[in-house]
């Protein structure tokens, strides 16, 4: 599932083809997705000039002038494809194409989403906040708000253990399975150890990690391990800069300990998902 850094990546993509611009035709092709498309709500925003783009936990925001917002959601598999005007001859949908977007720049997006558990829907700009989809969001992790005395306040209570407490949108949004192991990692924190029990020390620790770790997914252009795409169809780059993610059983970037004894990198499974930790390495 595309996380933080891929739908910040694939916002920017879309940004400098969409602001100032008009849509002039919705193409719906297929509107079953995880909530269908409401071809008369979508309908309503052609002609109308885009004000700006923006991005909230993994919902991608175009906002319009007349105070309409176009919400995405890019899903578990969901993609944006830019095709300028002399590409569109290019251009071969697949019934996995839902929506194409076309501007008064003759340029086209195309939406892609094999699984359809993307979301593309209209909210009230004024009502972001409020609206079900946003309500029970917590901190943007890149943003001021997000400390060590915040972090500290969301989980002082919680006794479930720290890699699923830091991946829960209430807590702090977009520290997806990926990067909470690499943050985990660079912390030294096991991703086992409850949430309350982690010290201030290391959850300040841990806040700069987040940070740092999404940032640099954000420079590599995120991670591509299966389906995601930038918008030009580039693959991401991060996914070569892993300490531990998807490396059981190999060595430590810093360990010189020996992988016969310790058995390098493991995995363990947390609420259904991969975990990979160095037990050398994070052990508070």
């Amino acid at each position: 599932m595309p996380e933080l850094p891929e739908v910040e990546t694939v916002m920017r993509g879309m940004k400098p083809h969409l602001t100032k611009q008009k849509i002039t035709a919705f193409d719906i092709y297929s509107p079953a997705l995880r909530i269908p498309i409401q071809k008369q709500k979508i309908q309503k925003l052609k002609n109308i000039k885009i004000v700006s783009l923006t991005r909230r936990a993994k919902y991608i925001l175009i906002h319009f002038e007349n105070h309409k917002t176009l919400v995405i959601h890019l899903g578990m598999t969901g993609s944006f494809t830019v095709y300028l005007s002399p590409q569109h001859k290019n251009i071969m949908l697949d019934r996995h194409d839902h929506v194409v977007i076309t501007t008064d720049k003759n340029t086209k997006l195309v939406f892609r989403d094999p699984r359809r558990f993307g979301l593309i829907d209209v909210v009230n700009t004024d009502e972001i906040n409020t609206h079900k989809l946003f309500l029970h969001l917590g901190c943007e992790p890149l943003e001021s708000v997000f400390t060590a005395e915040a972090l500290k306040e969301k989980l002082h209570m919680r006794r479930i253990a720290i890699k699923p407490a830091i991946m829960d949108q209430s807590v702090v949004v977009g520290v997806g399975n990926i990067y909470a192991s690499e943050a985990l990692y660079l912390s030294g924190i096991h991703p086992e150890t409850p949430a309350s029990d982690v010290s201030f020390q290391k959850l300040s620790i841990l806040v700069e990690k987040i940070k740092y770790i999404l940032g640099a997914a954000i420079e590599s252009g995120g991670s591509t391990l299966r389906d995601y795409r930038q918008v030009g169809g580039e693959v991401g780059n991060f996914q070569f800069n892993f300490s531990v993610y998807d490396r059981e059983g190999e060595a430590c970037p810093v360990c010189d300990c020996s992988i016969g004894k310790t058995g390098g990198i493991q995995r363990i499974v947390q609420a259904g998902r991969s975990t990979f930790f160095c037990p050398t390495q994070q052990k508070e």
